[in-house]
């Protein structure tokens, strides 16, 4: 078969695969969200109880974030966390684990979790899913391995496109974290798979951006030296960021309790315990995200409690090991983070720094690109989050403050980092693996 054959059998497969991710990944998010409902309605139901009530909620949260767990541990190990790191080491050549087992773990597993009220996100189910599903389809029409590799990364582009109803984001994190060089056939079928996931999704999803953000105007020169400013602060967020996560799994790591369930279970209580007292905090964030792009004015001191809160609670969910991303916590922190210096800003330089909101949005994208390393794709996927438009300069400065600020202070991007997990899985026990773990804390 000659060369232009093969590319266009991988343009059609890639067609095909983003299609039915865009499809599996808006379903999940519908199932996310029926989730949340439901878990909004049983704390009401639970509340009418008193403290019988209370201990429902905390032995419910328990068992499901468990048998997220054991789903995990029992079926498939390589479905745990993000997804994302072990779609690099495939990409890399570490073929392992088996797509039929990883998309039903990952699907039921991040929807228990994610349901209970972890702050995980669902773009990285979204991304692993896509990627095996796409991989299914290479080996059942029996192409090689590089073509089965190009329709990986494709398919896990389509996953992240459909999570966020970002396709440029999804086509260009491929491309800037994924592989990590241009190659034409990857191109191609990232670009198909995306195009084709989104058009299957919106059918589900619809159109509209993920958040509503009202319009904004060109922000002025002015403002540059005070975006440079917010991507420093963000970078030290993010380095912040990363090391609370590492140093959470090192530290249940540490614990020795065997199986691995009981860690998730006692997780899930502390979750079930928040969701109690403050239903709106946990979950993904993304009501929470919302909120803070639509204020103009905020109450400090009880952003600043929710910040810290949000900010262990992202750690200590990843660090439950059951399926679950990274993106959407980053975006509640990455939002906070900006709306705080937007306020402190406006408030000491009005005439400069009119609107807050704009620095909610920079800060989305700084933070972003501070935790993964991937500026272009933070700033792309922060316009299409907001379809805002207005802002690629202050971005730009931010994201380039933001990323040297991480570099200087040697802090590896976060999935780097994390590769240890999905290696060791293949090979390494945790415990062999942990003082590779240790080097990055």
């Amino acid at each position: 078969m000659s060369k232009s054959s093969n590319l266009s059998v991988l343009a059609s497969l890639s067609l095909i695969a983003g299609g039915a991710a865009g499809l599996l990944a808006a379903v999940f998010r519908l199932a996310l969200e029926r989730a949340d409902r439901f878990r909004d309605s049983a704390l009401s139901w639970a509340h009418s109880y008193g403290i019988v009530g209370f201990f429902v909620i905390l032995g419910v949260s328990a068992i499901t974030t468990a048998l997220a767990a054991w789903l995990v541990r029992c079926l498939s190990p390589h479905a745990t966390g993000s997804g994302i790191p072990h779609v690099e080491a495939q990409l890399n050549g570490k073929w392992s684990g088996d797509p039929l087992l990883i998309i039903p773990v990952k699907f039921m597993g991040g929807l228990l979790a994610m349901g209970t009220g972890l702050a995980l996100g669902r773009e990285g189910p979204s991304v692993q899913m896509g990627a095996s599903l796409a991989h299914l389809l290479g080996r059942v029409a029996h192409r090689n391995e590089d073509e089965c590799k190009a329709l990986l990364a494709a398919g896990a582009g389509a996953g992240l496109a459909t999570a966020f109803n970002a396709p440029i984001a999804g086509a260009v994190f491929v491309l800037e974290e994924l592989v990590r060089h241009f190659e034409l056939p990857t191109t191609i079928a990232t670009l198909g798979a995306s195009a084709s996931a989104i058009g299957a999704a919106r059918f589900l999803l619809g159109q509209a951006p993920d958040f509503q953000v009202a319009p904004i105007l060109y922000p002025g020169l002015a403002t540059l030296p005070i975006h440079f400013t917010l991507g420093i602060a963000a970078g030290l967020v993010g380095v912040a960021y990363n090391r609370a996560i590492l140093g959470a799994l090192r530290a249940t790591d540490h614990l020795g309790w065997h199986p691995l369930d009981f860690r998730a279970a006692a997780i899930g209580a502390v979750v079930g315990l928040l969701a109690w007292f403050a239903p709106g905090l946990v979950g993904s964030g993304d009501a929470i995200t919302q909120r803070m792009l639509g204020r103009e004015a905020v109450f400090m001191v009880g952003l600043v409690f929710i910040f810290i809160l949000r900010f262990a609670l992202g750690a200590v969910s990843y660090a439950a090991r059951t399926p679950g991303g990274l993106f959407a916590p980053m975006l509640v922190l990455g939002s906070q983070v900006g709306l705080l210096f937007g306020t402190v800003c406006h408030r000491w330089f009005p005439g400069v720094a009119t609107n807050p909101t704009e620095y909610s949005v920079v800060g989305m994208a700084a933070l972003f690109t501070a935790v993964v390393r991937a500026p272009v794709t933070g700033i792309i996927l922060a316009i299409e989050l907001t379809g805002t438009f207005t802002l690629l300069l202050p971005m730009l400065g931010a994201c380039f403050a933001a990323i040297l600020v991480t570099t200087l202070l040697h802090s590896p991007p976060i999935y780097d980092s994390l590769r240890w997990d999905s290696e060791s899985i293949g090979g390494d026990s945790a415990k062999q693996a942990l003082p590779r773990l240790a080097g990055q804390i």
